[in-house]
């Protein structure tokens, strides 16, 4: 039975089952196949080896031999289209007709074409053959994505790029996730990745109402990613790139193609994989009347007599259906694909859930005998959340698990039957925790986010000079945030405070936001070929992009013990208007010497609105250089090696997102609703006051070199490719303390300091079978890298560094710091002192010698970031059968337990009120009476083996009279962890585990249907 958000799809989806497995399982258990075998061959003759040959809408298919030649066998009789494809060329789209038993040549030739996007390497402004790229590139297309149940595009290369880490922020729907290129690039600023989607560049900010910005992107359109590591790849980007470049292609028509409808649907149901662990209701209670406890009498009568998981009341199974149609072709010279995907996922907390609707067009017309190219690209997609409050995950783990969740005791009425801490008079205690469920109930958070991404590019080769190209790409991004929170599910004005969360009021908040991004770019480029095998490119552009953001009022209404809304309890914050805008003029210049010897120069000069002018002006330069060693004469006729190429390059990048958009300015901001003035015992307003300002603020640089080796062997059967690389950023953006009277802050956005990486980098693509009926392809992929502060400025007498990392339990506690010669956010704690049972003595630290030669008990220890991320994917294909699977491993990544820190001790059962509070496990292996948050007995390595994914399928082959493919998969994600860490999950971008939403175990079915 599948339950779907729209009644025709399950009908739809019934339907297709239905006939699959009635009427054309006995049909094509009796079809008869035959084979296709053939030669592929370039402009010359020659057979191009290691060609891909695919059945088209199978998963049949082979690899073309050294001399070009290649057999399919189990093809099913009549007729179908052959794909043959190569890097560098053009796709061939051949019909073919098969007969039973016999076997049926297809010879195909391809010709040269290093403007397809679908046949060569996407770069910054352009493509290029991938036997020219001089940087450090990968390229992961569909056919390669991570399979299941996929929310956010990032999620479909998780484990399949060496250096690139990608790390969700929980198991919640669409959650964040960080994504990290060879480390973080900064201390403040945004590492994150520049995203450019069909030529696009997006902003890196989200836009209130999603938790994710990518959550807004829907994946089954995206054709390929591209990941720009080195600066000799990415300056070409600027101010943004220090972090990496990531380019997403979406998927369109092709020329010659004809009219395809394809039907995908998916069904998911998810489980909660690990809950936190806490002490059971028998081992509460032993607890709470242990000595060691402290607990009074009158605490331990509080003990009630349920026996309450209270994590199994709030998590469920949780059910998603993902559905999407495309039809793509092309009207003559105007290739096209249109798409709609709805996806309805539930999240595994009562409550929550996501609810996308997703639009794409592609046009790709060919006019003016081809001389003019159109690309135009709309993406609009329609996202509705209910959010939950992570704390009340946290607060599940820790309610009383003696005490029910629902009670007929006539003084929880009011409170809908929940059970709640009560004063003796019934109303609810003021510090004791509420009923989890019932505050996840009557909480209602919700939003609707809308977004549209589009661009129109055109590709005019100029009539009369051969090899020039003026391009012009108008492109805009709008998005629209708009939410509510109330906490009771009733309507806006007819609330009862009785049945809101214990210690709360009634409340309504409401909230928009308005982001709009605009962009012009335009470029001229040239290629002349200057014999067989020379040739030289070159390109100079200009590009302007702008950047506003506003929101309007921000309504808080609360209510007072009232059931009526009143003009009393309005609370409105003034909007908010931010714009920044980036004008840029960029080239590129590319040389190829006998097909030998490479280079590419890029440079790009970048001005910010961020910045005062004077310093608003970044010059991003950038060179690579690459041998093509298997070009020479020495290894021409060498079978083995395939491909040999050696890479170098050098290049600068820049960093501006640290945050306001006016911090180099001298200005009056108004406050917020908690700095209100007053006088007289009258609230007079909110104020507008002076703030702090940096008018010496600029870029953030980075400085990049890079070395690389890429290899083929045995036909391409075996590629390899090795980087090692240096990056430094100087000039630090970063928010930091001021003395005070230095300005009209105590903290500001400033320039300090250098921050370096260190690292290598490996990934290895095997064919390990290749014959009619098996195929085997294995990655294996790693990286290695070391970050380290080298400077952070002048600072006063006696700095050591800069405290961060806040924790829970412990305001204003933290337990990582910035200091010169450790990884940024190393963990500063104090060294634990053991027994001679090997347990933790509470409160005695060891004395630690520190650089200065001095001793404390605070020193630093370890680092969050992993040193080593590894990878490994597999696809297995026997006939019709193929089975995959994703690998990922961090190593040498540490993480704060938070949760035992804060919830380890007998202090915690202890509430303040006379309410009672769970407890970590840990507290056994402790003792401790008291919370030690400091205490380096909580930093646990958290290295882990995790199983991303396992996907098993099955090409049904022919379907509706043979006119329809069908393919059928079964999926299973977050499959195991293995890993030493105590917690819920060792996989924490920051290195703090607190308030986490655990991550699913997901299984997915589903079937794709092509005609």
């Amino acid at each position: 039975c599948f339950r779907m958000k729209h009644s025709y799809l399950a009908k739809l989806r019934f339907l297709l089952l239905l006939l699959t497995g009635l009427g054309f399982a006995p049909l094509m258990a009796q079809a008869q196949t035959g084979s296709v075998s053939g030669r592929v061959t370039d402009d010359k003759k020659d057979g191009v080896p290691g060609a891909t040959v695919v059945v088209d809408g199978s998963t049949l298919g082979s690899s073309s031999n050294v001399d070009g030649t290649y057999n399919i066998a189990g093809v099913p009789a009549g007729p179908h289209t052959l794909v043959i494809s190569y890097v560098g060329y053009n796709t061939v789209r051949q019909a073919v007709t098969v007969v039973a038993g016999q076997n049926t040549v297809a010879d195909a030739a391809l010709s040269e074409n290093t403007t397809q996007l679908a046949e060569a390497v996407v770069i910054g402004y352009g493509t290029q053959r991938k036997q020219d790229v001089t940087g450090a590139v990968t390229t992961i297309t569909a056919r390669e994505f991570v399979a299941g149940q996929i929310t956010n595009p990032e999620q479909l290369i998780q484990g399949k790029v060496a250096g690139v880490s990608i790390t969700t922020g929980g198991g919640a729907p669409g959650a964040s996730a960080t994504v990290r290129i060879r480390g973080n690039s900064s201390l403040n600023a945004n590492s994150d990745p520049l995203y450019v989607i069909d030529g696009v560049p997006v902003d890196k900010d989200g836009i209130s109402g999603a938790s994710n910005p990518l959550s807004l992107i829907n994946p089954n359109d995206i054709e390929t990613f591209t990941v720009l590591k080195d600066a000799s790849a990415t300056a070409i980007y600027g101010n943004r790139a220090s972090g990496g470049v990531i380019l997403i292609t979406t998927k369109r028509g092709a020329v010659g193609e004809a009219t395809r409808v394809n039907f995908s649907s998916q069904t998911s149901l998810a489980t909660v994989a690990k809950k936190y662990d806490v002490l059971s209701a028998s081992e509460f209670r032993a607890a709470i009347n242990a000595p060691e406890a402290g607990t009074t009498a009158s605490q331990r009568a509080t003990l009630g007599n349920a026996d309450t998981d209270w994590q199994k009341q709030i998590f469920r199974n949780a059910m998603s259906y993902d559905n999407n149609v495309s039809i793509s072709g092309a009207a003559g010279k105007v290739p096209y694909r249109l798409s709609y995907g709805n996806l309805y996922q539930e999240g595994i907390v009562i409550t929550n859930k996501l609810v996308r609707d997703a639009l794409s067009l592609n046009l790709t017309p060919r006019l003016l005998d081809n001389h003019l190219k159109v690309d135009i690209n709309a993406k609009g997609t329609s996202v509705d959340n209910r959010f939950i409050d992570n704390g009340q995950i946290t607060g599940a783990a820790l309610f009383d698990p003696t005490q029910p969740v629902t009670s007929s005791d006539p003084r929880f009425v009011r409170f809908g039957g929940y059970y709640q801490f009560l004063q003796p008079d019934g109303k609810p205690r003021g510090l004791a925790p509420g009923n989890p469920v019932a505050a996840l109930l009557n909480t209602r958070n919700v939003s609707n986010v809308k977004r549209l991404i589009s661009n129109i590019q055109f590709d005019y080769k100029i009539h009369g000079v051969e090899g020039l190209r003026a391009n012009l790409n108008l492109a805009t991004d709008i998005a629209r945030g708009r939410g509510t929170t109330t906490n009771a599910p009733t309507d806006f004005g007819t609330f009862n405070p009785d049945a809101t969360t214990p210690g709360q009021n009634g409340q309504i908040t409401r909230f928009s936001q308005d982001k709009d991004m605009r962009l012009l770019e335009a470029y001229l480029a040239y290629s002349k070929q200057l014999n067989e095998s020379s040739r030289f490119d070159v390109q100079g552009g200009y590009a302007y992009q702008s950047f506003e953001n506003q929101g309007p009022n921000f309504l808080d209404r609360r209510f007072n013990g009232v059931t009526k809304v009143k003009s009393t309890d309005t609370l409105l914050v003034p909007a908010y208007y931010n714009k920044y805008v980036l004008i840029s003029f960029f080239g590129r210049a590319t040389l190829n010497i006998k097909d030998r010897y490479l280079l590419t120069a890029t440079w790009r000069n970048d001005r910010t609105s961020r910045f005062a002018p004077g310093r608003n002006s970044g010059q991003f330069p950038a060179l690579g250089v690459a041998w093509r060693i298997k070009s020479e004469s020495f290894l021409a006729n060498n079978n083995t090696i395939t491909d040999l190429k050696l890479r170098a390059g050098y290049g600068r990048t820049g960093q501006q997102d640290i945050g306001g958009q006016y911090d180099y300015l001298p200005r009056y901001v108004i406050g917020n609703s908690a700095a209100q003035y007053i006088f007289n015992n009258n609230n007079l307003g909110i104020t507008a006051r002076p703030s702090g300002y940096n008018d010496k603020l600029t870029w953030e640089t980075t400085n990049t070199y890079n070395a690389g080796l890429d290899i083929g062997l045995f036909d391409n059967r075996v590629t390899a490719t090795v980087d090692v690389y240096q990056r430094t950023a100087s000039d630090l953006l970063a928010s930091v303390f001021l003395p005070a009277g230095a300005n009209l802050t105590n903290k500001l956005n400033d320039n300090i300091g250098s921050l370096r990486n260190r690292g290598i980098e490996a990934a290895v693509n095997l064919g390990v079978v290749r014959s009619e009926n098996l195929t085997w392809d294995v990655n294996v992929n790693g990286a290695y890298n070391r970050n380290v502060i080298t400077d952070l400025g002048k600072q006063q007498a006696g700095f050591t560094g800069y405290l961060v990392g806040g924790i829970g339990g412990n305001t204003g506690s933290t337990v990582q710091v910035f200091r010169v010669g450790e990884a940024p956010n190393a963990f500063l704690v104090s060294r634990q002192v053991y027994d001679a049972n090997g347990r933790p003595i509470q409160g005695l630290y060891a004395n630690t010698t520190q650089t200065d030669g001095s001793t404390s008990t605070v020193y630093t220890y370890k680092q969050p970031a992993p040193l080593v991320t590894l990878g490994l994917s597999s696809n297995l294909a026997y006939k019709q059968i193929s089975l995959a699977f994703v690998l990922r491993s961090n190593i040498g990544n540490y993480v704060y337990n938070n949760g035992a820190s804060n919830f380890g001790s007998y202090f915690n059962a202890q509430g303040s009120t006379g309410f009672l509070n769970n407890l970590s496990p840990s507290v056994n292996g402790t003792g401790f009476s008291n919370q030690q948050f400091l205490s380096d007995y909580y930093i646990e390595n958290a290295s882990f083996l995790r199983c991303e994914n396992i996907t098993l399928g099955y090409n049904v082959g022919k379907v509706l009279g043979g006119s329809g493919t069908l393919r059928l998969t079964g999926n299973v994600q977050n499959v195991f962890v293995v890993t030493k860490y105590t917690g819920l999950d060792p996989e924490i971008f920051g290195g703090i585990d607190n308030n986490f939403y655990p991550r699913a175990r997901t299984y997915t079915f589903g079937l794709a249907l092509g005609f």
